[in-house]
């Protein structure tokens, strides 16, 4: 039997709670523009302040383009799904946008890591770190990140390329998620989960427990310093770092433990809000208001942009 090939979707967005459409626009507009002009304001201070030239600034702006790259890629269309009630999409449309979301999700993943790295080194063996994270090892770092990111999404999206989609087109989502779009092909996409789970352990997996492997270390290596004063200081070097992890794993584990069929599908939006919109709000927002060297490189910035006009 011949099925039509459908050429386009129809993200429904947040159909259930149509009421408050307008109000949860000003709301994402307003904290899409925050994130924006914070991670900016972070990758500036960080290429054109010289306090700011270590490592562990170097790795937070590539982290910032990446939750650039994240909000970019998605927030635009949620926004006019919030206003019209919902937005055509192409196909190549919806895994471009799925590349992208990919490519971000799994460099965040990745630099995270590399963070963890430099805080392990700077905390439990400080006599060689500046020896081994110079500046080649971290821009080999941030460039491996990325192009490790690319790999696995672009098999990812040739074995989606070849997935037949006939119909129905209505996407009960705010933006092209992976799990939703193979529930959407009429193709059998089983070799797909399977690839896609195979992936995930060198990408996530390892990166997590390897983070959670420098923190074992870095809280033993803390607790045998015999001054107070220096296990707050070493703690406070990485307290941001922890916390924007714990966030990001947090969300990102729940999102794919949460089923996806049903009426799970709202609690499956909620939580991709808080890793697609909160976590790239929210990290700039921590690393700030614990880090005495950006709030002071924002005011010397800021002074000398000031004495220039």
């Amino acid at each position: 039997m011949n099925q039509t090939e459908i050429r386009e979707f129809l993200l429904l967005g947040f159909q259930n709670i149509q009421i408050f459409n307008r109000v949860l626009f000003v709301l994402f507009l307003l904290i899409y523009i925050l994130t924006l002009i914070s991670n900016l304001l972070i990758i500036i201070l960080v290429a054109k302040v010289s306090n700011l030239k270590s490592p562990m600034y170097f790795f937070l702006s590539q982290l910032s383009l990446s939750d650039i790259l994240i909000t970019t890629n998605i927030n635009p269309n949620m926004l006019q799904c919030l206003i019209t009630g919902g937005i055509h999409i192409t196909i190549n449309g919806c895994f471009t946008q799925l590349f992208f979301h990919g490519i971000s999700t799994e460099a965040e993943c990745l630099l995270l890591t590399a963070m963890s790295y430099d805080r392990y080194l700077a905390i439990c063996d400080p006599l060689h770190y500046i020896s081994i994270m110079d500046h080649r090892c971290c821009l080999l770092m941030a460039l491996c990140s990325w192009l490790l990111a690319f790999l696995p999404l672009t098999v990812i999206i040739l074995l989606v390329s070849n997935l037949h989609f006939c119909g129905p087109n209505v996407f009960d989502h705010y933006f092209c998620d992976f799990g939703p779009l193979l529930e959407m092909s009429c193709s059998e996409y089983t070799v797909i989960l399977f690839v896609d789970f195979a992936l995930a352990i060198p990408y996530v997996l390892f990166p997590f427990l390897f983070i959670i492997f420098t923190y074992i270390s870095i809280c033993i290596t803390i607790l045998s310093i015999s001054s107070t004063t220096g296990r707050q200081k070493a703690f406070s070097t990485c307290s941001s770092h922890l916390a924007v992890v714990s966030m990001y794993y947090g969300t990102i584990i729940a999102v794919y433990m949460a089923p996806s069929k049903g009426q799970s599908i709202n609690v499956n939006k909620i939580m991709s809000l808080l890793y697609t919109m909160g976590t790239p709000f929210l990290n700039p927002i921590i690393y700030s208001l614990r880090n005495e060297e950006i709030k002071k490189a924002f005011v010397k910035w800021t002074s000398i942009h000031s004495k220039r006009h």
